[in-house]
């Protein structure tokens, strides 16, 4: 029973989000007061490198769809506290932060989750939950082209070599945005409709924003619209952030299959649950249908620093290359990469300007690489 309660955690925490925007005042700090705590807590925690034992589908699933269900009652239990709770800047501040973080973690997870099922429900569910960050167009973009491109050049949510974090995320938002627009109207011309016809998925995406932003006002008025809005965009950002994260880096040969060592793992005990698996994704990858209880931790690979600790560490680059991402790239290319990935990581190396590992003895790479453990 334990292993199904455990993922309580991510609702427990929207739920108490929540509570402190009804109450106001300085329980406003909740959402966003949830963050360093969780951060902390899971960079000191030893790593979770268990399998799951869970075999109930449906209590597995409870949770996410908790999670999923939860993101719009944040939105509008704000709203409502925007107008009826005087609120300080600093708490107005915080809500806002809150809302989008919360968004972001267990909200990407838990709509992620339910869009790769094969219900129709859930789908829809997965999908217009990601209003809570702006992309309802997001679950084909990412289930076409990110599982079929990642690691190649093709592949908008991996971020070559010595990109930081604020260009990626601005060419990013463009450039999945641009893929979302043009799937679904070669879909539909292919179908012999108008390539931007009002069957195009962008139509509704925009009526879902506005059908949001109008319940919100209704609850808040202008200013709730106003507040909710940049927590959504926030949200956003936060959310192609955390793709640089899982997929800096990574090499793949065009056309070659995708294995277990082309995505980062993190194994951090309480980001595994507040995430719902999410950086557990090597399988994933292998096969996107299979559900987050059943991703069995890859113990051969490289084991990448908490999830946190590498979102925090992005926002100052210098710290993110040295620190975490070049030894744990150093190692990939002298010990798991093939020789066509590794032609192409030496390639990338030159144009970023980084050293050329490469010509190394192996036991001098990894003795390069102490800032990444590794088991298996």
């Amino acid at each position: 029973m334990w292993e199904y309660v455990k993922y309580y955690f991510a609702p427990l925490v929207q739920v108490l989000a929540i509570a402190g925007f009804y109450l106001g005042g300085s329980y406003t700090w909740i959402a966003i007061g949830a963050f360093p705590a969780i951060a902390v807590l899971d960079a000191m925690l030893p790593l979770d490198l268990k399998p799951r034992r869970m075999q109930s589908h449906f209590w597995a699933y409870l949770p996410v769809w908790i999670s999923t269900l939860l993101l719009p009652v944040m939105y509008f239990t704000f709203a409502w506290a925007v107008k009826h709770n005087d609120l300080t800047s600093w708490q107005l501040a915080a809500g806002v932060a809150g809302l989008a973080w919360l968004s972001v973690v267990p909200g990407v997870p838990a709509t992620h989750e339910l869009y790769h099922s094969r219900g129709r429900l859930a789908r829809f569910a997965g999908r217009y939950g990601q209003i809570a960050f702006l992309d309802t167009m997001r679950m084909e973009v990412h289930v076409v082209g990110h599982h079929r491109d990642v690691g190649t050049a093709d592949d908008c949510d991996t971020a070559p070599r010595g990109t930081n974090l604020y260009k990626f995320v601005g060419r990013s938002m463009v450039e999945s945005t641009r893929l979302e627009l043009k799937l679904d109207a070669d879909t539909l011309a292919k179908r012999g409709y108008s390539r931007y016809g009002i069957r195009h998925s962008v139509w509704r995406a925009l009526l879902a924003v506005v059908v949001f932003l109008g319940i919100i006002h209704a609850i808040g008025g202008w200013h709730a619209v106003e507040l909710c809005s940049i927590s959504m965009v926030i949200a956003r950002f936060w959310v192609e952030a955390f793709n640089y994260y899982q997929h800096f880096g990574q090499i793949r040969v065009e056309g070659t299959p995708i294995e277990k060592r082309h995505v980062w793992n993190h194994y951090g005990t309480l980001s595994r649950l507040y995430a719902f698996e999410i950086t557990n994704h090597a399988d994933h990858h292998l096969n996107s249908y299979i559900p987050y209880y059943k991703l069995v931790p890859d113990m051969g690979a490289i084991i990448m620093p908490s999830i946190i600790v590498c979102f925090l560490s992005g926002f100052i680059p210098p710290l993110w290359y040295s620190a975490i991402i070049k030894p744990a790239l150093k190692r990939w290319d002298n010990e798991f990469a093939s020789s066509g990935e590794r032609t192409l990581a030496r390639e990338q190396n030159r144009r970023a300007g980084w050293d050329d590992w490469f010509d190394e003895p192996p036991s001098q790479a990894r003795r390069g690489s102490t800032a990444v453990a590794v088991h298996g």
